[in-house]
């Protein structure tokens, strides 16, 4: 089935079933794209607060000095929400920290921890379409240990066929992912950017160590997706190269690019010194997108070479699942010919997962034919596994680790199949599921909606 040029820019090269799609499109507006995050010990961010969530917090010990609360955000980015957030309260980005990065054109719910802070000053906060609400106490910062997953309700716009057809198709689809044990773990389009997905490419760059080119990238390169004012400014700048200039005529609402410009007025060629403005959660998502990308590829060569997800291979790395169902990715192992049979029974009870590993500078290759696989990638990209050890800025050096071949699909449901109200004639489907932690929504409403323009379909 044929994949969009924009998705194998990506990385994504192929579909894991071979049903035909549904069509239409999601995030026709934030209420279409719904997440609720829930962490490791149960604690679910809801949209709607829940009863008990409205009693007064308890004072805080000398153990239990992070205030843990729920953010619910309309059209927001993260990392813009939570530096407003940071802003109105009068203390440092560094005091807030969150488990996982929540999507942008949705109404997301999501907890976050504010070291050092009072429920009554959280609760003064006043941020257009962003509610903060104190919850408890919590011993520690907020990281992605924490988080278990992700709920999501979404509507699929704009479908043209029948409802008849629709629940077929959609049946015949789930059917096949059940069939496979999951939906292949691909990083979704958020993690390379929509509108304009460069941020592998920025990685790539700072990568094999080329920072001019990795600037430039971020700064100039243009999208005929985005706002006209923004392209225009990039194609100045790619053309005279003057960032003085550029400083003037960027639009302000490029935050970051202001940050780097204003560096570079003054320090032409200090490029490595331009990224350091930058906040590191930002710019450490540069090589991660390129490894991301590195991972899509091999992922999407496995499925074509007709290797299975949910049954390994001799050399191929396996991880052992958590009492939680989540994925270990520190305890992991090769799978051998003599160990071959007793992993794979293991991998059907679900007590262990097929990986593939995420490039690194300590990380291994797989072996055998997964291996060779890997291999090629890299051939193929000019880049090595130590090349992720970067020189210059060692802060955004990755060591490598693994990543589940596959992630399960959990609670899934149709809620409807009704009239779209908003798009006359045609159809709308609502659907909820559950996904692990480190898992795109959108890798799994792909394989439903078999899109032929992605950015059209709202991806």
């Amino acid at each position: 089935m044929r994949v969009s040029r924009l998705e194998k820019l990506i990385g994504i090269e192929v579909y894991a079933t071979h049903s035909p799609g549904i069509s239409g499109a999601i995030r026709q507006c934030p209420e279409d794209f719904i997440v609720e995050e829930t962490l490791v010990d149960g604690s679910k961010a809801e949209i709607t607060p829940p009863t008990k969530e409205m009693q007064a917090v308890e004072a805080p010990s000398p153990v239990h000095r992070y205030l843990l609360c729920v953010m619910v955000k309309r059209n927001w980015d993260t990392f813009q929400a939570v530096r407003t957030v940071a802003w109105q309260l009068g203390i440092s980005l560094q005091q807030i920290h969150i488990a996982g990065i929540k999507d942008a054109n949705a109404l997301t719910a999501q907890h976050i921890t504010i070291e050092g802070a009072k429920p009554e000053d959280v609760k003064k906060i006043k941020l257009k379409d962003v509610e903060i609400r104190p919850v408890r106490y919590f011993r520690n910062k907020l990281s992605a240990y924490y988080l278990l997953g992700n709920s999501f309700r979404v509507n699929v716009r704009k479908i043209t066929h029948p409802k008849t057809v629709i629940r077929q198709r959609l049946t015949e689809i789930v059917e096949e992912i059940d069939a496979h044990g999951g939906v292949p773990n691909f990083f979704g389009h958020q993690r390379f950017g929509t509108t304009r997905p460069i941020t592998h490419l920025v990685g790539e760059a700072i990568v094999k160590r080329n920072f001019r080119k990795a600037a430039m990238l971020f700064l100039a390169k243009p999208s005929p997706h985005e706002h006209p004012e923004s392209r225009k400014a990039r194609e100045e700048l790619w053309r005279t190269q003057d960032f003085k200039k550029a400083l003037k005529i960027f639009p302000k609402k490029l935050r970051y690019e202001h940050l780097m410009l204003k560096h570079l007025a003054s320090n032409p060629d200090d490029f490595i010194g331009a990224f350091k403005q930058l906040p590191k959660k930002l710019c450490i998502l540069f090589p991660q997108a390129y490894q991301s990308f590195l991972f899509n590829r091999i992922l999407s060569r496995r499925i074509l070479y007709g290797l299975s997800l949910d049954r390994a291979e001799v050399g191929d790395y396996v991880v052992r699942a958590e009492i939680s169902g989540l994925p270990n990715t520190q305890a992991y192992k090769t799978a051998s010919q003599e160990s071959l049979s007793e992993i794979n029974d293991a991998i059907k009870s679900g007590r262990m997962f097929l990986a593939v590993p995420l490039a690194g500078f300590r990380q291994h290759f797989s072996e055998g034919v997964q291996g060779e696989i890997e291999k090629q990638i890299f051939e193929e990209e000019n880049v090595t596994l130590k090349d992720f050890k970067i020189v210059g800025m060692p802060e955004l050096s990755l060591k490598g680790e693994m990543r589940t071949a596959l992630t399960p699909l959990r609670n899934f449901s149709v809620k409807e199949i009704s009239k779209d109200e908003m798009n006359e004639s045609k159809n709308m489907l609502t659907v909820s599921f559950t996904l692990q932690r480190g898992s795109y929504a959108t890798v799994f409403l792909r394989e439903v909606m078999k899109p032929r323009n992605p950015l059209k379909a709202g991806f």
